[in-house]
């Protein structure tokens, strides 16, 4: 995106107040939950998954201006694709979008709290269909390492 530091700061800002993907589906395959206790950010994050696509993803919750930007436009990342794309996605997928990349590290959780709740509810997902349950270990430690 072009427009310098003043078009991320409204789309921040624009985010914040009207989330994109915000509710909670009542008949989803896995929701996941996680807060930041440093800020009081807080969200749960439902996914509908359908022949090993993301079909549906909401977030509710509460948090900061940048956690709630980060979580609305992380749904919109993720929707419409596969668990396998899902699996990529990084955190400067996240950031680069909301021209975050050099965000200071106090508020770096507060951006990543959602990526760290979707990749734990993938692999929730994931490890729950599982044929070798060995694996599910693995999957929820590289969930807890993102930041």
């Amino acid at each position: 995106m072009s427009g310098g530091p003043d078009i991320y700061h409204e789309m921040i800002v624009d985010y914040s107040r009207n989330p994109i993907n915000y509710g909670e589906i009542e008949n989803h395959d896995v929701t996941f939950h996680d807060s930041n206790p440093l800020c009081g950010d807080s969200i749960d994050i439902d996914m509908k998954i359908d022949d090993n696509k993301v079909t549906d993803i909401k977030f509710h919750g509460k948090g900061c201006a940048i956690c709630m930007a980060c979580t609305s436009v992380l749904t919109e990342i993720t929707k419409g694709k596969s668990l396998d794309d899902v699996r990529k996605i990084e955190k400067n997928d996240v950031l680069s979008e909301l021209g975050l990349e050099h965000l200071q590290a106090v508020r770096i959780k507060c951006a990543l709290l959602s990526l760290k709740v979707l990749k734990s509810a993938l692999y929730t997902y994931l490890g729950s269909n599982l044929d070798d349950k060995t694996g599910i270990d693995t999957l929820k430690t590289d969930a807890e390492n993102l930041y």
